[in-house]
């Protein structure tokens, strides 16, 4: 089956609040999936209705070609680790480890034990008394170790450091080389997973801005730096996402792939062309919606 996931015309809605406003989207199988944007864009939202967690207000899920919504068959292909997960205040990590493998049929035990490993977990204190980053790092264990066909993870690693993060990203691509699923990673962190990623959602104020290949979206920003007159005269028809004032200086930010005779016309004119990451792209397309918002 190609499409693991339809989404069609989804809205939730609290009270007057859109938190999600008619969003659609596929997610196709063996493809890793960045759900991206900003904290309250919607992210979360969207992934509880996926997994039946929420009800939507409008609009269509489908897991697998089906409704998930009291759906075992469906369900028992999900995975999904959420940053508020709760577990019972007796339960010590091997207790929560030994329950997850009887829920998922692609558990893989020695996995599990590796990544405790790695982890440094002490699988026998209980959950209450862990750590907020241990707590992280139990749940990226679960979603990893279930190899589910599909595997959600909600900013999975709060509380981890760098190094721990970094354990959490070589892992699931390591793992996702030999047994491929449909992974959908949201997060704020973008620099960090952005060349992990096969394809970029980014979510803004509850609706979907950019549905795209990540690699289209790899380059696809460039700050030109120079005198005014010259940067102006550069960019002018082009789309402009950020303008700064740097003195007698500027530096504008576009979007669009520039061509090979674009940058010697920049070079020509003494003008400095500066990849946009990933993150500052999405940073300043949400701050370009706000403050259009803002003025109107």
């Amino acid at each position: 089956m190609k499409n693991i996931v339809e989404v069609n015309g989804l809205t939730k809605t609290y009270g007057n609040v859109a938190a999600v406003h008619d969003v659609s989207f596929t997610l196709d199988s063996d493809k890793i999936y960045g759900l991206l944007g900003r904290n309250g864009a919607g992210k979360t939202t969207i992934m509880h209705m996926i997994a039946a967690q929420q009800f939507a207000t409008k609009g269509e899920i489908k897991l697998f070609g089906e409704t998930p919504y009291e759906n075992n068959k469906v369900l028992s292909q999900l995975c999904f680790i959420k940053e508020s997960q709760k577990y019972p205040d007796s339960f010590r990590i091997v207790d929560v480890l030994h329950v997850a493998a009887t829920l998922f049929s692609n558990w893989d035990q020695k996995f599990a034990e590796l990544l405790i490993e790695d982890f440094r977990l002490p699988i026998k204190r209980r959950m209450k008394k862990l750590s907020r980053g241990m707590l992280s790092s139990v749940g990226i264990i679960i979603g990893l170790a279930s190899r589910a066909p599909l595997t959600m993870f909600d900013e999975p690693y709060i509380g981890l450091d760098a190094v721990a993060r970094g354990v959490f990203y070589n892992r699931l691509i390591e793992d996702y080389a030999l047994y491929p699923r449909t992974i959908l990673l949201s997060t704020h962190l973008i620099d960090e997973v952005s060349q992990i990623l096969e394809h970029v959602l980014i979510i803004d104020g509850g609706k979907l801005m950019m549905n795209e290949d990540a690699d289209f979206l790899r380059g696809l920003g460039c700050t030109v730096i120079g005198l005014s007159t010259a940067v102006e005269a550069f960019t002018a028809g082009r789309e402009v996402i950020n303008r700064e004032s740097l003195g007698g200086m500027i530096a504008i930010t576009i979007t669009g792939k520039l061509s090979a005779e674009d940058r010697l016309t920049a070079a020509e004119q003494g003008l400095q062309l500066s990849p946009v990451s990933m993150q500052q792209l999405i940073v300043h397309m949400t701050s370009q919606k706000k403050e259009r918002k803002e003025v109107l």
